[in-house]
C-alpha cells in the first residue's frame, strides 16, 4: 500500500483555473472495457468526465463502487434470448488504500467499508477512489451490499446510497476535504445530509440531474430511509416531515436541489424540462444547462481523425470499411450472419428502455419488409443494448427483435453491450439511429461518438440533438411532433418521418452521391469538435458550476 494514496493526491500540480477541490460522487464510471463498474451512458458520461479532469489537470478525484459483479454479463438463453448472468470480477490493478471506514446502516448496525484506489497512470483519468463492503468482519448480508449495481431490491438500494454517500464523504474528509461536493445524479444524497449535519453550507453542493424520466428518480418511504441511516442522523417527526412532506415520500432529486446552490441538467432542452418538472415546487436551485459531452481521444478511431483532419474523404472511407469489417466480425461471430462492408449499416444501441423505441423501425412492418427486401439500395441494421435485468417490458422488446431477426441475413441483435461493442458498433455503422421519443432523452450521448466515428446521426428532434443538428448537413432529423400527443400517434408519425427520410435522403445520398455523403460525414464532425467533447464540459463545469 503506497501511504499517498491516503491523501488528496493527483500525479500532477493543478493548472491555476482548476484549483478548486472537487469530490465528485457517481454511482457508476465507465472509463474501460476491462473494469465493468458501469451499466450505459450515465457511466460512460462519468468516464470521460474523469479523463477530461487528467487532461486538463484538474483538482478533482472521483468517488464510485467497487461492484463485485458489475451491473450484468449480458449472455443467451438457448433460444438466443437474453439471459443475464452475474459472474465475480477481479481488478489486480486497483491499489488498497488501506483506508477502512465505518458506516452505520439499519438499526444502527456497523458496516465496514474499504477503499481502493483507480490510480491516474492505469487509464489516464483524474484519481477514482472506489468503495466495497466485501471485506473480512462484515456479516454476509453487509459483504453483498456492493455486489451489483442498481440491485433490485429496494432496501439494498437504500444501503447502496448509504455506502456512497456517507462512506464517500467521510473519506473526503479523511483525503483531507473539498471545496466543492459534485453529485452526478442523486445516489449519493446522504453525503448531503452528512455535510449539513456538519455545518456544511449550500456553496459547497453542487447536483447534476440527468434524466426526465420518473422511473430515474428514486423515490422512498421516509420513515424507512430514517430507520437505514440514510440522513446520517435520525430525524425526528417534525424534521422527517420537512424532508418529505404530507406523503412521507422522499424524492432524491428534490431534496437535492433544495440542499445546493447550484445544479446543471445535461442539454439545452433537458434544462427546459427539468425547469417545467419542478416548476411548482418551491424553494429549488436553478438548473442550468451544461451539454453532456465524451472524450475525443478515448472514442475516436485515430485514422478516422487522421483523414478527417487532413480533409481525405477516400483514407477517411478506406478506414471506415476496414472498421466496418471489424464490427462485421463480431456479428458473424454472435449470429452466423456475414455482413457486407459496402452496404449501408445502420445500428440502433442504447440502453433498452421503452421511450427509447428500439422497434419503431419496425412500426409498419410491410413497409420496413420492403425496404431491408429491395436491392437497389441495400442495408444492414444491428440493435444492441442492455435491458435494466428487472425491466420485463424492455426485456421483451430485445427479445422480440432477437426472435424476428434470427433468420433475417441482413438484420442482427448483438449481446454485451459495453464499451468495447459500443465502439465497435460507433466505428462500423454508416447511421446512428436514434429514435426516443421528444423530451424523454435528456442528452443521448452515444450520438456524439459516433460522429466523432463518421456515423451519421439520423435522429429525433430531443436531448442534445437540436444544439447540433444541421438537418441533411450534418445529420437527418425527424420532423419536430408535439410531444403531448397520445403515444400511439407519436409512434405513428415518427414512423411515417423515419421511411421518408431513409427513401428519399439517406439511401440515395448514400449510394448515387458519395462525395456528398463525405461532406455530411465531415460536417459531422467538425460540428462536435470541440463543442461536444469532455474537455469542454469539465471546463464548464468549473466556470458554471463550481464557481
Amino acid at each position: 500500500m503506497s501511504s499517498k494514496y491516503a491523501k488528496w493526491h493527483h500525479p500532477y500540480k493543478p493548472a491555476q483555473k482548476f484549483q478548486k477541490k472537487i469530490a465528485y460522487f457517481s454511482m457508476e464510471f465507465g472509463i474501460d472495457q476491462g473494469l465493468k463498474i458501469y451499466s450505459g451512458g450515465l457511466g460512460f458520461l462519468a468516464g470521460s468526465h474523469m479523463k477530461a479532469a487528467f487532461d486538463l489537470k484538474q483538482n478533482l478525484i472521483g468517488i464510485g463502487m467497487l461492484w463485485k459483479y458489475g451491473y450484468y454479463d449480458q449472455t443467451r438463453n438457448p433460444d438466443q434470448t437474453l439471459l443475464p448472468a452475474f459472474v465475480e470480477k477481479t481488478y489486480n490493478y486497483l491499489e488498497d488504500t488501506g483506508i477502512e471506514l465505518q458506516v452505520r446502516i439499519r438499526n444502527n448496525h456497523a458496516v465496514k467499508v474499504g477503499v481502493k484506489v483507480l490510480k491516474p497512470e492505469i487509464f489516464n483519468t483524474a484519481p477514482i477512489y472506489l468503495l466495497t463492503t466485501d471485506v473480512d468482519g462484515n456479516d454476509h448480508l453487509s459483504r453483498t451490499i456492493t455486489n451489483s449495481l442498481y440491485d433490485g431490491n429496494d432496501e439494498t438500494r437504500i444501503a447502496q446510497s448509504i455506502i456512497l454517500g456517507v462512506g464517500g464523504a467521510q473519506l473526503v474528509e479523511i483525503l483531507g476535504g473539498a471545496d466543492v461536493y459534485h453529485l452526478n445524479e442523486g445516489h449519493a444524497l446522504p453525503a448531503f445530509y452528512y455535510l449539513r449535519n456538519r455545518g456544511g453550507n449550500k456553496e459547497q453542493m453542487v447536483f447534476t440531474t440527468h434524466t426526465p424520466e420518473k422511473g430515474g428518480h428514486e423515490e422512498r418511504f421516509g420513515p424507512l430511509l430514517n430507520d437505514f441511516g440514510f440522513f446520517e442522523r435520525r430525524l425526528n417527526d417534525e424534521e422527517l416531515e420537512r424532508e418529505t412532506g404530507p406523503g412521507n415520500q422522499l424524492n432524491y432529486t428534490i431534496a437535492a436541489l433544495r440542499m445546493v446552490k447550484r445544479a446543471n441538467a445535461v442539454s439545452k432542452l433537458h434544462s427546459k424540462v427539468a425547469r417545467k418538472m419542478y416548476e411548482s415546487v418551491p424553494d429549488l436551485a436553478g438548473v442550468i444547462p451544461i451539454t453532456n459531452s465524451q472524450h475525443l481521444g478515448f472514442w475516436q478511431d485515430p485514422k478516422l481523425k487522421q483523414a478527417w483532419k487532413k480533409g481525405n474523404s477516400n483514407s477517411f472511407r478506406k478506414r471506415k470499411l476496414e472498421l466496418k469489417e471489424a464490427l462485421f466480425a463480431e456479428v458473424l461471430n454472435q449470429t452466423g450472419k456475414i455482413f457486407d462492408p459496402k452496404v449501408l449499416t445502420i445500428v440502433w444501441a442504447r440502453r433498452f428502455a421503452e421511450y427509447k423505441r428500439a422497434d419503431l423501425i419496425l412500426y409498419d412492418l410491410e413497409r420496413f419488409e420492403q425496404i431491408v427486401a429491395q436491392s437497389k439500395y441495400p442495408v444492414q441494421i444491428i440493435w444492441a443494448g442492455k435491458p435494466y435485468p428487472g425491466d420485463q417490458g424492455a426485456i421483451g422488446i430485445f427479445n422480440q427483435l432477437v426472435h424476428y431477426t434470427k433468420h433475417k441475413p441482413n438484420l442482427a441483435v448483438l449481446t454485451g453491450y459495453e464499451i468495447a461493442l459500443s465502439r465497435l458498433l460507433k466505428e462500423g455503422s454508416d447511421i446512428w439511429l436514434n429514435t426516443p421519443r421528444i423530451t424523454r432523452e435528456a442528452s443521448g450521448t452515444s450520438g456524439m461518438t459516433a460522429a466523432m466515428n463518421g456515423s451519421v446521426n439520423l435522429s429525433t428532434r430531443d436531448g442534445w440533438i437540436p444544439e447540433f443538428i444541421k438537418n441533411g448537413k450534418n445529420g437527418f432529423v425527424l420532423p419536430a411532433l408535439d410531444h403531448t400527443l397520445p403515444h400511439s400517434e407519436q409512434d405513428y408519425k415518427d414512423s411515417l418521418s423515419l421511411y421518408k427520410i431513409l427513401e428519399d435522403k439517406v439511401f440515395p445520398t448514400y449510394y448515387d452521391n458519395p462525395d456528398t455523403w463525405s461532406e455530411i460525414v465531415f460536417e459531422a464532425i467538425k460540428g462536435v469538435v470541440p463543442e461536444f467533447t469532455s474537455a469542454r464540459m469539465a471546463t464548464e463545469y468549473y466556470e458554471k458550476l463550481y464557481r
